[in-house]
């Protein structure tokens, strides 16, 4: 998973009222590789140390925080701004989804643009005279009754579109699974047979004449997941589990008769092929 390191969005809070949710957005950005916030009146004052301990260790966001006066002083650096609402708005602005605006910002900044991602108040957003300093808006499709978002859930939605838009492949992730090769055919048979064996011992098949159907749909079931030989030596080790320890005694009780049996014909006859 590769993505391009372009100059990121300027993330701008306009009067955030709490220090807490500076930090949680300098957090965010920090997880999505955003860098340059900038402050419009913040209620609380700056430095904050409430923003710093919910920062979580994002101290380089922190740090860099630049302080403004007015929304206009705080953009007047940027060739292109979106703002961020969820109420409609009168005006003649595109409005976008954030997977979209993402990739906007993501094409303008490899055109050597500086950009910018213009967030409001925690109670009410932005005033419509802030919305009309930027370029397009963006808006989330959430609950339409329940729509209200937590500034820096707002912001994490929208660093998370920025990488996104900057992969080499949308679908990759840092880490994957391994790789399970199914195992081969005879394996598969030894296991079914291993399987046939304990369930006739337990009187699973009956009635006798249904044995056949039985047996054709436990082989269905079991071959479609396509397990490999790790997977079928847990599932063997289940069976041989199941051949040699009983409710009435228990793996960890001593070795129970059938397995105190089995290794004495193991051994009864190692001694008759010594003699």
């Amino acid at each position: 998973m590769t993505a391009h390191q372009d100059q990121g969005p300027v993330i701008i809070l306009v009067e955030p009222q709490l220090g807490e949710n500076i930090g949680m957005v300098a957090r965010a950005m920090a997880n999505f590789g955003l860098a340059e916030l900038r402050l419009v009146k913040p209620r609380e004052g700056w430095p904050s140390d409430k923003a710093r301990a919910a920062a979580s260790r994002a101290d380089h966001v922190i740090d860099a925080v630049r302080l403004f006066d007015t929304a206009e002083d705080a953009i007047s650096d940027l060739n292109y701004v979106v703002a961020t609402t969820a109420r409609q708005r009168d005006g003649f602005k595109p409005v976008r989804g954030p997977v979209e605006a993402g990739r906007i910002l993501r094409r303008r900044s490899l055109g050597g643009e500086r950009t910018g991602i213009m967030f409001g108040r925690e109670r009410w957003g932005l005033t419509n005279e802030e919305v009309a300093l930027a370029d397009e808006i963006v808006t989330f499709p959430v609950n339409p009754e329940f729509a209200s978002l937590n500034v820096a859930q707002a912001v994490l939605l929208m660093s998370y579109e920025w990488m996104k838009s900057g992969l080499d492949d949308e679908t990759a992730t840092p880490f994957s699974g391994p790789e399970l090769v199914p195992a081969g055919k005879e394996a598969l048979l030894s296991f079914f047979g291993h399987l046939e064996s304990a369930l006739e011992a337990r009187g699973y098949f009956r009635p006798a004449a249904k044995k056949p159907k039985m047996v054709d749909n436990l082989r269905a079931v079991l071959t479609r997941p396509g397990f490999s030989d790790a997977e079928l030596k847990v599932l063997r080790g289940v069976l041989a589990s199941l051949d040699y320890f009983s409710p009435a005694e228990p793996r960890g009780a001593g070795a129970p008769p059938a397995r105190a049996r089995s290794r004495g014909q193991a051994r009864k006859g190692e001694g008759d092929h010594g003699g």
